[in-house]
């Protein structure tokens, strides 16, 4: 069956036939029947990938992934506004604001922003791994693999062989820094779509105040900054959930028909 390895365990070798010791060299014959045999072999589970989308991978991507997440990010993201904004000692030099320091809240939001989306890439990495390799959600397999260098590249469709030792630091720094490379990549259009919407909203429910030459805006410390992060939190995860699980679904598809040993990796 084809097969593809969770990126976060060592290259296996695919097992093979085992020829007579006339045909091949007996210590390698030995070593591809340990393969065979071996009990823990990484790459039992995997289901083939899907010639169609199923209906469970539609509700895996979004509702697990996209509801499931906006409920989930959601609350967090409130509950750290409430802990953060409720404790604020409220003077005029130490309001919330939109724009200026020390509480602003379009600071937070992009900050918020840029560490949701490489938390969510590192979870939906482990988690729908996870779900792969035991076989809970099958991989897509019927795109055709991009041709764009770019596209490929992000997609770890070029990868080269990692020439660090499985498991060593080198091998844990390179794994973490390709992943975190595309989380950031992925905060882009993030930024694009719901920075610009969200001061915009936060316009219309603060108070107006002059801050130099322009103006910014106040807010108390219930309830709109809690609700503001509960939505921008919410639909964060409801944008880069299904996008993050549909792309781990896409590349392990890819990485099965192909008998990669490993994917996910640069």
């Amino acid at each position: 069956m084809p097969w593809a390895t969770n990126p976060f365990f060592s290259r296996q070798e695919q097992p093979q036939e085992v020829a007579s010791e006339s045909d091949v060299d007996p210590e390698a014959a030995s070593q591809a029947q340990d393969v065979v045999s071996d009990p823990s072999d990484a790459r039992v589970g995997f289901q083939e990938p899907s010639t169609k989308l199923t209906g469970y991978q539609i509700f895996y991507i979004f509702g697990l992934d996209g509801v499931g997440a906006f409920i989930l990010s959601g609350g967090i993201n409130f509950a750290i506004a409430y802990a953060m904004y409720t404790t604020q000692h409220y003077t005029p030099s130490n309001m919330i604001r939109l724009f200026q320091l020390p509480n602003t809240l379009a600071g937070d939001m992009a900050v918020t922003i840029f560490i949701q989306c490489i938390i969510t890439w590192l979870v939906e990495l482990i988690l729908v791994n996870r779900d792969l390799k035991s076989g809970g959600v099958q991989a897509i397999g019927f795109l055709p693999e991009p041709t764009s260098r770019l596209v490929r590249w992000y997609m770890f469709l070029d990868r080269t062989e990692d020439t660090h030792e499985v498991g060593g630091l080198k091998h844990w720094a390179s794994f973490l820094a390709s992943q975190v490379l595309r989380a950031l990549i992925s905060t882009v259009p993030c930024f694009v779509l719901l920075f610009g919407p969200s001061i915009g909203f936060l316009t219309l429910v603060g108070t107006p105040i002059p801050w130099g030459p322009v103006q910014d805006w106040t807010y108390a410390t219930k309830w709109a900054p809690q609700v503001f992060k509960l939505l921008l939190g919410g639909v964060l995860s409801l944008l880069t959930g299904p996008a993050f699980a549909a792309f781990w679904l896409v590349r392990c598809g890819w990485a099965l028909k192909k008998n990669e040993a490993r994917y996910g990796q640069s």
